[in-house]
């Protein structure tokens, strides 16, 4: 299975750290969230990794390379425009192929066992959740008993930004733009072909300097 790393957008909530630099080189204990990630992916098992790049993108190809520090294959999914999170995985089909593959928001950090996801072939997609951080006055999602992703209240949980997609749903819904993810996630949770589970460890949201600020602090 290959692992799909979201690098591309702008960071806006980040500036002014993200005005020279993108988002997902951003350090945490001296690494950047891009090498914590490829870091665990490694140790989970994966082999190949696809990072979409657009802002800055030279920057992660310099600093990333070919993988090869950590035992990886990196390819590049190359936008020149962000293309949104459906868009991006629409425009990385050609390298990703037909089996599902795991994606990963570049801009979270986390202790997620990222092997536990490598023999999933959902439909649609699984999903991880995270109860809803403080920050944010409701979540995105419940989950029923039986784990399947919903819309209906109480929206307890977050969508932690990782997750198991199918590669073929995504051949055969094709947009031809760009578009978000949000809107068909919940599209297919109504129609009961997501599944989802909760993770209760470490996850944190870098979403402005303060909060990355705060994480820097606890190491």
């Amino acid at each position: 299975m290959k692992a799909f790393i979201l690098a591309a957008g702008y960071g806006t909530r980040m500036r002014p750290l993200t005005n020279h630099k993108p988002k997902p080189l951003l350090k945490i204990a001296a690494k950047s969230l891009l090498e914590h990630h490829l870091t665990a992916l490694a140790d989970a098992g994966f082999q190949q990794v696809v990072i979409n790049t657009a802002y800055l993108g030279e920057q992660i190809e310099e600093a990333i390379g070919n993988g090869s520090k950590w035992n990886l294959k990196v390819d590049y999914s190359r936008e020149g425009e962000p293309l949104e999170t459906g868009g991006a995985i629409e425009h990385a089909l050609p390298i990703l192929g037909e089996e599902p593959f795991l994606l990963v928001n570049g801009d979270v950090f986390c202790d997620f066992p990222f092997e536990r996801l490598s023999n999933l072939k959902p439909e649609f997609a699984h999903i991880v959740l995270v109860p809803t951080p403080e920050f944010k006055q409701t979540g995105d999602f419940s989950l029923t008993p039986e784990g399947i992703l919903s819309n209906q209240a109480p929206l307890n949980y977050t969508y932690s930004g990782i997750g198991i997609y199918s590669a073929k749903w995504f051949l055969n819904h094709r947009h031809g733009k760009p578009f978000p993810l949000g809107p068909v996630l919940r599209e297919q949770a109504d129609n009961a072909q997501v599944t989802a589970e909760l993770f209760q460890g470490v996850w944190h949201d870098i979403g402005t300097p303060e909060r990355l600020a705060e994480l820097n602090q606890q190491f």
